[in-house]
């Protein structure tokens, strides 16, 4: 979402290292170029020029003129300001008794419905027990769309049919939730403009009669500052308690995600980055704040690791490793790991120094690399995935053929592939003389 602002920023900051000494000029020169990307990149114009008012005062100071590098002193600068515009870390508040209640709002097409099956999820992955309530009656197949999204994650959903009053659904929805044991109740309302002064009431409606301990916003972060006013409205009539922006990972330009903290005082919660159920994160400025400068977020691609890769796996792969036995099957089943965690531009992007790369790509061009890598692959039989050796010309064509690829992109993949297995048979004999996989490694 940010690679204009990332890459905008990232040239001020090349100028700037160029410079030893640091003039209150050079200053000002970079904060106009910063203030120029902040405003293309849709951020409220109060909120840049607060942010640059801070930055200067500082800047000019004596903190960066003792510094010995003054340019890294400007960058550590901007990006503890850019932390403190988007506020602190958003948590969920789940407090008194349960069920724990967790409304949420928003716009018709911000991808509410969606959100609601993720938030569940993301809820039942930390040891909750949730249940989600189908209260938009009035947008077609929405009630039958959360039925479907909790067949697919094996999450309840309470539901009515579409003719029954959304605020009584919801309040008979979380009785339900208490008589059956279930701890949070997320209730999915139905989208409305923050101007329509009757659908407004019934969610005020909904809120009297449901109790929720969280009102969540969800609003898409590719309608720029509209998003803002959007909070404004929905903030001033329900007393919202966080944001959820969704569709992070589009073309937006980001402006919203740092504007709406500032503007409404509301902490974003929630971080949608993609379709999957699994593609909800919980926020953190300082890392968003990161990613913003191309300083990536190495703990978010920790994270999103740990979840993608089996344990069990990795232990045998390093023992195929050790052993010299690491084939093309077992190269599938890495690629199909790291597909998991997510779309290729955004794991570069978490690693420091590769965002540049990450926006260069046409979009999805990694992504189709490695479908047709995985195609290749599985085109061949599980004795040529262990002994590429056997490949001839006339098992190439084959294997082109059914991958609907060449017979010279198949031959660059076994080049790689050889180049890889040379490697991983040093690593093997390394970690034979005592030093070990994971030492080599970390």
């Amino acid at each position: 979402m940010f690679e204009s602002l990332t890459g905008r920023l990232q040239d001020v900051f090349q100028r700037l290292r160029k410079r030893g000494v640091l003039r209150e000029a050079d200053v000002d020169e970079v904060l106009r170029e910063i203030r120029l990307a902040l405003l293309e990149a849709d951020v409220h114009y109060k909120v840049v020029k607060d942010f640059i008012a801070r930055v200067r005062e500082r800047a000019v100071g004596a903190e960066v003129t003792q510094a010995l590098s003054p340019a890294q002193q400007v960058i550590k600068i901007v990006h503890e300001e850019l932390v403190a515009t988007l506020g602190e870390p958003g948590r969920l508040e789940l407090r008194g008794p349960a069920p724990y209640v967790l409304m949420l709002v928003g716009l018709q097409g911000s991808g509410k419905t969606t959100t609601v099956a993720k938030l569940a999820r993301h809820l039942k992955e930390r040891g909750h027990l949730p249940l989600m309530v189908a209260a938009d009656t009035y947008r077609p197949a929405a009630v039958a769309q959360l039925e479907v999204l909790g067949r697919q994650l094996n999450l309840p959903v309470y539901s009515e049919g579409g003719q029954a009053d959304p605020p009584a659904i919801c309040g008979r929805g979380v009785r339900e939730a208490r008589r059956r044991g279930y701890d949070t109740v997320v209730l999915d309302t139905a989208g409305r403009l923050q101007v329509d002064e009757e659908m407004m009431a019934e969610l005020e409606d909904v809120i009297r009669q449901a109790h929720p301990v969280e009102v969540l916003l969800v609003a898409d972060a590719m309608t720029g500052q509209e998003a803002v006013h959007i909070a404004d409205g929905f903030h001033r009539r329900l007393g919202l308690t966080g944001l959820i922006l969704t569709k992070v990972d589009g073309d937006a330009r980001g402006g919203a995600a740092i504007s709406m903290r500032a503007m409404t005082g509301v902490p974003i919660k929630f971080l949608g980055a993609g379709e999957k159920a699994d593609a909800l994160e919980v926020f953190h400025p300082d890392r968003l704040a990161s990613r913003i400068l191309g300083m990536g977020d190495v703990l978010t691609l920790i994270e999103r690791a740990e979840a993608a890769f089996d344990q069990e796996q990795a232990r045998r792969m390093e023992e195929k490793i050790r052993r010299a036995e690491f084939d093309l099957g077992d190269f599938l089943e890495q690629l199909q790991q790291v597909r998991r965690m997510g779309p290729i531009s955004q794991i570069l992007d978490m690693v420091p120094g590769m965002g540049k790369l990450a926006g260069a790509m046409a979009p999805g061009e990694a992504e189709q690399q490695l479908r047709r890598v995985e195609a290749i692959i599985l085109s061949m039989t599980p004795q040529e995935r262990r002994n590429p050796r056997i490949l001839n010309a006339s098992r190439k064509r084959r294997i082109a053929r059914g991958s609907g690829t060449s017979v010279q992109e198949v031959n660059a993949l076994l080049s790689q592939f050889r180049q890889m297995q040379r490697m991983m048979k040093r690593l093997g004999r390394q970690a034979g003389r005592g030093r070990g996989l994971r030492g080599l490694l970390g």
